[in-house]
């Protein structure tokens, strides 16, 4: 949980590195958190509503990790607009969000693995 959380705390921070993990947890959380907020919407038939205020809220978020992520593999931020290109640009984000970081510091920031320290 506190993976997304720290996503939230960064909630507009384009620059740096962001782990797979960091990147993976956030994603899977807002997965959860829109599948559930999709039923209540159409238990409470205010459908789309909920989960379009929920979309808005974390799209600054999202963009922001995704971006950081694209960090940690050495490539701009920029990549992120290629994900536009119907299919083809989606493979291609996927592929990139999966790969391993730099091992090293990069243009980016300091390898975020290294600095890591578990609780």
């Amino acid at each position: 949980m506190h993976w997304y959380l720290d996503v939230l705390k960064k909630y507009a921070v384009f620059s740096g590195r962001a782990r797979r993990k960091e990147y993976w947890m956030y994603t899977l959380f807002t997965v959860i958190a829109m599948i559930i907020l999709a039923v209540l919407d159409n238990v409470l038939g205010s459908s789309p509503a909920i989960t379009a205020i929920y979309e808005l809220a974390v799209l600054l978020p999202s963009l922001g990790v995704a971006i950081r992520r694209l960090h940690d593999t050495g490539r701009s931020g920029w990549w992120v607009l290629f994900g536009i290109v119907p299919l083809v640009g989606g493979i291609t984000l996927l592929i990139f969000t999966c790969l391993p970081g730099e091992r090293s510091a990069n243009a980016y920031g300091p390898d975020p693995k290294s600095a890591y320290s578990p609780a």
